[in-house]
């Protein structure tokens, strides 16, 4: 008789694990800790984050899984391997430089003279990075929709934490209301896909795809579509980019920094996972889906990011929310190069070119809220003239700044930046997409204007500017300027050694 109980490999899930416990001990803490003892939470959550990063270095020896079926081992739904464990530390490292830009007295960013909740902000932030931490490690489409929801679920709560704000309440109910929609919609989509292959692990439906009833064709094609959706939400691909601006805006900076980076990671890695892993056999239905997706994703993002950075009055976080939305679409460039490789290798080159780009995103975007949460201090509506001299009253902050908006125009000294299009590029070309190629093109050209727009407001004087009353000094957390260090070490250092990216990205698929 075979037994169905099946031993968990604790040490492969331990680093979505150990966040969802510290967010456990964050919640209970919060129940004995006096008001004014708060901040020992943050550093409990702080703590957990560097744990499960941690955790991922046993993990480098080799591949493991778990929960895999008893009758056949090989087919598991989790699976700790050199994609999962990528992903991983993109994910724990962006939510350590939201924890870090976030402690403090959880002030409002922008200015509000409430306090965010420490016990529910620091619970619902490592439940989100539990859940996104979960993604790339699952392997059936029940667990990538599960991993999904609890990624999603407590970034909702975040959005509208502040209590008493109708911009963030909402931008909360936005950002709920079109998730839940494309949630759904990827649901019904995972269905089909199941009553046409008659499972749901992702290497048993690549098979089962190749062989599928005449009959149910239309219903396979049907579901591997819909399928795509929620994940497209998450990158915040046109035409499920809406809820982008206003729920960057109507966020807590450190929150809104948190959904441009781990947000846009779960939803290219759940789309990596359906398209490249369970669909490779439908690529002629996905990949021009996709090519269309980042073609129209990239240049919806830069022209409103364009016409927006030419009002000075214009808010910085908004214009990062459509700088964000045109950098989703070079993420996409090699997902849908990887449907028209020749081969399981070119396939693995693209989707490296889409993870090394993440990373580079990953560091200065983060750099770029983390100046702009040092701006918020002193000139709480964050517009683009707030940022005129700042060169003259923090010149280290303004350096930082300029070196991230360069990184993500691609000029130098922003060497990465430039290094990361290159490979997007390339990777479109070596799949013969020429003309999405020549569309990204255009588009990093539009995106000059507005990034070195920007770039030329730091180092005006502010004499040019009409007269604004004086802003008191103030005193920056040393968190704070921690992680716009951390942030422009690291991008000066992969800026350097570009090709350290993709040596740490290649053969993460296969």
């Amino acid at each position: 008789m075979t037994s169905l109980v099946q031993s968990v490999d604790w040490l492969a899930i331990a680093p979505p694990t150990i966040a969802a416990v510290a967010g456990l001990i964050v919640l209970v803490t919060d129940l004995f800790v006096p008001a004014r003892r708060k901040g020992v939470l943050a550093w409990i959550a702080v703590a957990g984050l560097v744990a499960a990063s941690l955790a991922l270095v046993p993990l480098l020896d080799g591949d493991r899984s778990t929960f895999c079926l008893t009758g056949d081992a090989a087919v598991c739904s989790y699976t700790a391997d050199r994609f999962t464990l990528v992903i991983q530390f993109l994910v724990l490292a962006g939510a350590l430089v939201t924890a870090l830009l976030s402690v403090g007295p959880l002030r409002d960013s922008r200015g509000s003279d409430g306090e965010l909740p420490a016990g529910e902000y620091w619970f619902l932030l490592l439940s989100a990075t539990a859940g996104a931490a979960l993604l790339p490690a699952s392997r059936d489409l029940a667990t990538l929709v599960i991993a999904l929801e609890v990624a999603s679920l407590p970034a909702f709560a975040l959005v509208g934490l502040r209590r008493g704000d109708r911009r963030s309440a909402e931008a909360a109910l936005k950002f709920f209301l079109s998730s839940v929609v494309a949630t759904a919609v990827t649901l019904l989509g995972a269905s089909f896909v199941y009553a046409a292959t008659g499972t749901l692990h992702l290497t048993e439906i690549a098979a089962r795809l190749d062989d599928v009833d005449p009959g149910l064709t239309t219903l396979a094609q049907t579901g591997v579509a819909l399928t795509l959706v929620g994940f497209a939400f998450k990158t915040a691909a046109v035409p499920f980019h809406f809820w982008v601006p206003d729920t960057y805006i109507g966020a807590p900076l450190p929150v809104a920094a948190y959904l441009s980076v781990v947000g846009k990671a779960v939803g290219f890695t759940g789309l990596i996972l359906v398209t490249v892993v369970a669909f490779p056999s439908y690529a002629h239905v996905w990949g021009p889906v996709v090519a269309v997706l980042a073609a129209l994703t990239m240049t919806v993002g830069n022209a409103a990011a364009l016409r927006q950075a030419s009002t000075r009055a214009y808010s910085a976080v908004r214009l990062l929310a459509w700088s964000s939305v045109g950098q989703a679409g070079y993420l996409l460039v090699p997902i849908a190069s990887a449907a028209y490789a020749d081969d399981a290798s070119g396939a693995e080159r693209a989707i490296g070119s889409t993870v090394a780009y993440a990373l580079m995103y990953t560091a200065v975007n983060l750099g770029a809220f983390a100046v702009a949460s040092l701006v918020a201090r002193s000139h709480p509506r964050n517009r683009i003239d707030d940022y005129r001299g700042l060169y003259a009253e923090r010149p280290l902050a303004a350096l930082a700044l300029g070196f991230f908006l360069l990184c993500l125009a691609g000029l130098p000294p922003g060497i990465i930046g430039l290094f990361a299009k290159v490979t997007v590029f390339a990777a479109a070309v070596d799949a013969g997409l020429g003309w999405l190629a020549v569309v990204m093109a255009v588009n990093v050209v539009i995106a000059l204007v507005y990034y070195l727009r920007w770039t030329a407001v730091l180092f005006r004087p502010r004499d040019d500017a009409p007269a604004v009353p004086q802003q008191p000094a103030v005193r920056l957390p040393l968190p704070l300027t921690g992680a716009v260090a951390l942030t422009a070490v690291v991008g000066i250092a992969l800026s350097g050694a570009p090709q350290l990216v993709l040596r740490f990205s290649e053969g993460v698929l296969f």
